[in-house]
């Protein structure tokens, strides 16, 4: 099997193009070709597929063989490599996400090769039970959720997959292998959660650490961030437009609000190409 290792801001994937349908055997080969000490090592395997509906497909499997409705960061790497590869000599197209539909994109593009990504990731999803949770509100805001003594508040938005965002006094620092999984799997999020810990350091910056469901620690989360800029808006704490600060680096959130919609900007890379016994 050909692939690519490509990142975006460090949230890394093995990228597979060529195949006309997932695979049966995705979910097992993800957990064997993601492993850092016997695999490849990636936090998911990502194929590029046919579409009906847009330029592509995307279809992302996580390291633990779960598979995730839309990633912010691999989106930008399936566009640089169609870009990169010769698969398309448009910088803007279309691709489509099991849990965001067709999402528009716009490449920056240098010396032939994209470098930078703005990706249309859709109207927020604020409805408690859509989200999901097994919270009857719209929007959850500040809803308590304790774990092992300790009480946390957050706020719940999808961006096409579920997160809960919250607030703490130093996120950089926060202890996530001490409580992200345990409030990934709480019973409150019936499909597990994406857990993000932010702190505000200004009206456009936010400093942001990720616990992704199905993945762990990540360096970065495209569509944490973006999660992490509407929960920052509706708690008042930012305005519409702002830096999100990740463990890999930067991207910058916009929520229009004339159509409600949220825009991700940011880079991907490629880091190399190999051929692996599948």
């Amino acid at each position: 099997m050909q692939f690519t290792k490509m990142h975006g801001l460090g949230n890394d994937f093995i990228v597979v193009y060529g195949e006309k349908e997932l695979p049966a055997n995705a979910p097992e080969l993800a957990v064997k070709l993601c492993n850092r000490y016997f695999g490849i090592g990636a936090d998911g395997l990502v194929y590029i597929l046919p579409s009906e509906r847009a330029d592509f497909k995307m279809r992302i499997i996580n390291s633990d063989g779960s598979e995730a409705e839309q990633c912010g960061n691999a989106i930008r790497c399936v566009a640089k490599y169609v870009y990169d590869n010769g698969l398309t000599d448009r910088a803007e197209l279309t691709i489509e996400t099991i849990g965001a539909g067709v999402q528009p994109l716009q490449l920056t593009v240098e010396g032939g090769k994209a470098l930078k990504v703005r990706v249309d990731m859709g109207q927020p999803i604020l409805n408690g039970l859509d989200v999901p949770t097994t919270i009857d509100a719209n929007p959850v805001i500040g809803h308590k959720v304790e774990v092992d003594g300790r009480e946390f508040a957050f706020t719940a938005v999808s961006m096409g997959n579920p997160h809960a965002v919250i607030y703490v006094d130093d996120a950089v620092g926060f202890d996530l292998a001490k409580w992200g999984p345990k409030l990934e799997t709480h019973p409150l999020f019936p499909r597990k959660i994406n857990v993000e810990f932010a702190t505000v350091s200004s009206r456009d910056r936010v400093d942001m650490r990720v616990w992704e469901r199905g993945a762990g620690p990540t360096l970065a989360c495209g569509t944490g961030a973006c999660a992490t800029l509407v929960s920052s808006v509706l708690n008042g704490f930012t305005d519409r437009k702002a830096t999100i600060s990740l463990a890999g680096g930067d991207l910058f959130i916009e929520w229009n609000e004339d159509d409600n919609r949220v825009y991700m900007t940011g880079p991907a890379a490629t880091v190399f190409a190999g051929e692996v016994d599948a």
